[in-house]
């Protein structure tokens, strides 16, 4: 039987206790307007033409998407398991080690939920059986475009499908695309599981809860 016990070198160590507050404060830095103005494009610009700059992805993720962190906040807090995951992350002072940590978010919690996005990234690929391909990356990102908002997110899907050859293309167009739109809207909200909880979690038991059907090309 598959569970997600496999998908757990995908995650970050629960036995980090390091403070995220402190983490924070010694990372974060202080940027006005215009110097998030070019953050912005700078970062978006970089992480276009080379999508396998990370730093560049993380920082316009942070400086773009305000709005789209809040919105994640508040769908974390409508589930039962997000509630649970941040009130045991703050209870616990724990934060992750295994990703870029946020730089430009001065609001904790929101930095928090931006750093929870980027633990769940691989979790995501992970369950949904996306290779981490030009083909598979772009599919997660319209999901995640779907349900977080975040700017880097829909732009990735967008400005990604471009670079495809033209085969992937065509998959793309045919299967990935429509599945990848309905997935996202389907489908529970991923930053809102908590995936720790449920390593010895069937995985075929794990899609039926959560509304995911595997995407099966034809």
């Amino acid at each position: 039987m598959c569970s997600l016990m496999i998908l757990r070198r995908f995650s970050v160590s629960a036995s980090s206790r390091t403070s995220f507050a402190e983490e924070l404060q010694k990372n974060y830095i202080p940027t006005n307007t215009f110097q998030r103005t070019l953050l912005s494009c700078g970062s978006a610009l970089v992480s276009l033409l080379n999508p396998h700059r990370g730093d560049m992805i993380a920082c316009l993720g942070e400086v773009t998407g305000e709005a789209a962190i809040k919105h994640m906040r508040q769908k974390m807090l409508e589930t039962p398991e997000g509630r649970v995951y941040a009130d045991f992350m703050r209870d616990n002072n724990i934060t992750a080690d295994s990703r870029l940590p946020v730089q430009f978010i001065s609001d904790p919690e929101l930095a928090y939920i931006m750093q929870r996005y980027r633990e769940v990234h691989d979790l995501v690929h992970a369950t949904l059986f996306m290779k981490t391909t030009m083909l598979g990356e772009v599919a997660v990102k319209w999901v995640e475009g779907i349900q977080t908002k975040l700017p880097m997110c829909i732009n990735g899907g967008i400005w990604g499908a471009g670079r495809l050859k033209p085969k992937h293309r065509q998959l793309y167009l045919k299967y990935y695309l429509p599945w990848a739109i309905k997935t996202g809207n389907n489908a529970k909200f991923f930053q809102g599981i908590y995936f720790e909880k449920r390593w010895e979690q069937n995985i075929d038991d794990f899609h039926k809860e959560m509304n995911i059907v595997r995407l099966i090309q034809k």
